[in-house]
């Protein structure tokens, strides 16, 4: 139904095109009077009154003349057969526009944009690229240049092209730059990781360094920075950046508890830690947090204090891994009589937690047990977060 919309709009566009037509070459011509619909309309309106809509679409192609208030209804039309999949039909509309000499550069340069998008839905993107790249090189007006190069970096982005993409990135104007800050300090993310992967770690600071002051906001940028200085063992810098998350986004918090484990260990500072957890918990409770404060607990008070603790949050923030954990507790230093049934009620807490996806897309609701920066369903940036609640944290 959609797609028949779409075509009766189209069909309305190609009438009013050609009646503005001849309305101006009347104008310029009078008292000439306007010549009458071409055949082929009357052919095409037969087809699509029959429900053959390919051989109507084709007929009022035939029946169009070519001009500037013709060319958004040929642009229509091939952006309806990229949406059917038809996207053969749609380059060779594009091609034939552009193969016209009377062709204005404004019109030319809409005409590329669409055939590179052709070019781009059925996996040619080289020559999307090409297209795209040469469009910037003519230097079109402002809008159409930003608009060419979002299109350049995300086909780079899907060819997995970082530095590509950032250089790209900087061409943009100011204002379009900082719409998708967030996206270019990913790609800088995803340089930095690469370098670390390559022991380069002197590049992969200055590429973090450079994402954060793109986006301060990153998540993704402070947990990489504070890998970074783990592995020069600044274990103080690294809680500082580890510490910065809370303020970002108080959702990935508890992404950040193993590092700061980790660091706090090294330095023999866990009470500081224990007062960094349990501010975390007034701020935003999460089950990684609430576990990591109970073993500090444990540690320095004894099991049963942990339990009494984890029982105690458990009242205002119920999560299954707080149940599994206490169960432990029990299971580890309880009473033998009731250890079979808590063995029993563990396998199915347990199996239940195992099931569960630990991430959820916050767009399109796409889920699993790994952190995506990308989501892989919408293509969103920074869009995964930990899921909340009974069954995450």
């Amino acid at each position: 139904m959609d797609d028949w919309l779409v075509f009766s709009v189209v069909v309305v566009a190609l009438i009013v095109g050609w009646l503005l037509g001849n309305r101006s070459r009347s104008q310029q011509t009078r008292p000439a009077m306007p010549a009458p619909l071409h055949d082929e309309y009357f052919v095409g309106l037969n087809y699509l009154l029959s429900d053959r809509t390919d051989e109507a679409i084709d007929a009022f192609i035939r029946a169009l003349e070519v001009n500037s208030e013709t060319i958004p209804a040929y642009l229509a039309l091939a952006r309806l057969f990229r949406r059917k999949g038809d996207v053969e039909r749609a380059i060779k509309v594009h091609q034939s526009l552009l193969a016209r000499p009377d062709l204005s550069r404004s019109d030319s340069l809409k005409v590329q944009i669409a055939l590179a998008k052709d070019y781009d839905a059925i996996g040619l993107l080289d020559r999307a690229e090409t297209l795209l790249s040469d469009i910037v090189r003519q230097a079109p007006p402002a809008s159409t240049r930003n608009h060419t190069l979002r299109l350049l970096i995300k086909l780079y982005e899907k060819e997995r092209e970082w530095f590509k993409a950032t250089q790209a990135s900087a061409l943009l104007e100011l204002q379009a730059r900082a719409e998708i800050a967030h996206e270019v300090a990913h790609y800088y993310c995803e340089r930095a990781a690469h370098q670390i992967t390559s022991d380069d770690l002197n590049e992969a600071q200055r590429l973090l360094e450079k994402a954060a002051s793109i986006d301060p906001n990153c998540v993704r940028t402070s947990l990489l920075l504070a890998q970074l200085q783990m592995t020069h063992k600044d274990w103080k810098l690294a809680i500082k950046h580890l510490q910065r998350v809370e303020k970002q986004d108080v959702a990935f918090v508890s992404e950040t508890v193993p590092m700061m484990r980790r660091c706090h260990d090294e330095l023999g500072t866990n009470d500081e830690l224990l007062n960094y957890f349990e501010h975390c918990m007034s701020v935003a409770p999460s089950a990684s947090v609430m576990l990591a404060t109970a073993e500090l607990i444990k540690e320095d008070r004894g099991a049963y204090a942990a339990g009494a603790y984890i029982t105690d949050e458990l009242k205002h923030y119920p999560t299954i891994k707080g149940f599994n954990r206490l169960i432990d507790l029990h299971l580890s230093y309880g009473g033998e009589s009731a250890r079979d049934s808590l063995r029993t009620l563990r396998s199915l807490t347990g199996t239940l937690e195992m099931t569960k996806p630990r991430y959820r897309c916050q767009n399109c609701g796409y889920a699993g047990k790994v952190l995506l920066w990308h989501c892989p369903s919408c293509r969103k940036w920074s869009s995964t977060k930990p899921v909340q609640g009974l069954e995450g944290e």
